[in-house]
């Protein structure tokens, strides 16, 4: 048998070849399957859990630093309208029972790091027989002595300064409602239209002054209101005697309190005060609807961000009131 030249038979490359091929290398160990619909899987408990402590957090900030607050009547007019929606601060005066979140402590009168309120500041109280806030404002203090005589505020023997002042304009808002009818019909005697139009009213003001300068606008157009006068009394310690700026219609230190009357009846304690109102957020005139197009209609100008700190003034000088409420 002829060969190729210089090529051995025992070298052939193709007599080396085998019949079969070399198996091939062990392919790597594919990942496990997963079942169908694992990818989606839901670890429900971390859920849970992640929502409690924000709900938790939302509590205690609610509780303990601040909280939203909304303005449902006219006892603060002309300072706060009925639409208003403020911040109220939770630490001021320290905490209590009160400041716990949809009030779920039982009432009591402990208090920790207890501080008193100043004149002229407006606070959260709850009156007694009440789970609801009322907003007053602060025109003494423990130890203070308070009379009133003809709607002016004795204190301390001395007659708190009130000074007339250019009547207040209150824009008509009568699709704003309480208790069945339009919430300022109170003042529809005081009612006119503007040269542009507007309708506002404008009801007797006047400026009142408490000691250390605090000042602030109030209302007071009726003279035959039986809150107007009451005999002297000490503030005892501890509490503070509250007033809304609408002397006339306000249910305050002046009014009796549950099952007599829906008011504050008497001084209330600090440790019913649960915060101090700071500023205005937001005002609604009662034109919003369901749709939410209607709410930017309803703002009010001029309210976002209205500080709720009195100003401070000079006492100034008291002016003589007829009992028309005029000067």
């Amino acid at each position: 048998m002829s060969s190729v030249p210089g090529i051995s038979p025992a070298t052939d490359p193709v007599s080396e070849r085998t019949t079969d091929p070399e198996p091939p290398a062990a392919a790597e160990a594919e990942p496990e399957a997963k079942p169908a619909g694992a990818a989606a899987r839901v670890n429900w408990l971390a859920e849970l859990r992640g929502l409690v402590l924000m709900l938790l957090g939302v509590l205690a900030f609610h509780t303990l630093v601040a909280k939203p607050f909304y303005i449902p009547s006219i006892s603060m007019v002309p300072t706060l309208l009925v639409g208003d929606r403020l911040v109220v601060s939770k630490y001021p005066y320290g905490w209590s029972w009160v400041s716990a979140s949809f009030h779920l402590l039982p009432r009591a009168d402990w208090r920790i790091a207890l501080a008193t309120p100043d004149y002229g500041d407006i606070v959260i109280a709850v009156p007694p027989g009440h789970a609801e806030d009322y907003i007053k404002r602060v025109v003494a203090r423990p130890g203070d002595r308070i009379a009133m005589v003809d709607g002016q505020i004795i204190l301390n023997g001395e007659a708190v300064p009130q000074a007339v002042e250019p009547p207040v304009r209150i824009p008509v808002a009568d699709r704003q409602m309480c208790d069945g009818r339009p919430c300022l019909a109170a003042f529809e005697a005081y009612r006119v239209r503007l040269a542009d139009g507007r309708e506002v009213y404008e009801p007797p003001t006047y400026r009142e002054t408490l000691p250390g300068g605090a000042s602030y606008l109030i209302i007071d157009h009726r003279t035959d209101n039986p809150l107007d006068d009451f005999d002297e009394i000490t503030v005892p310690e501890d509490h503070v005697f509250l007033m809304g700026d609408n002397r006339d219609h306000s249910a305050d230190s002046r009014a009796p309190a549950l099952p007599f009357g829906n008011g504050l009846g008497g001084p209330v304690p600090i440790a019913d005060i649960g915060g101090r109102a700071e500023f205005v957020t937001f005002s609604l005139n009662g034109g919003a609807g369901w749709n939410p197009l209607s709410w930017f209609g309803a703002l009010r100008e001029g309210r976002a961000w209205t500080s709720l700190r009195p100003p401070l003034r000079g006492s100034g000088a008291a002016v003589e009131r007829t009992g028309d409420g005029a000067p």
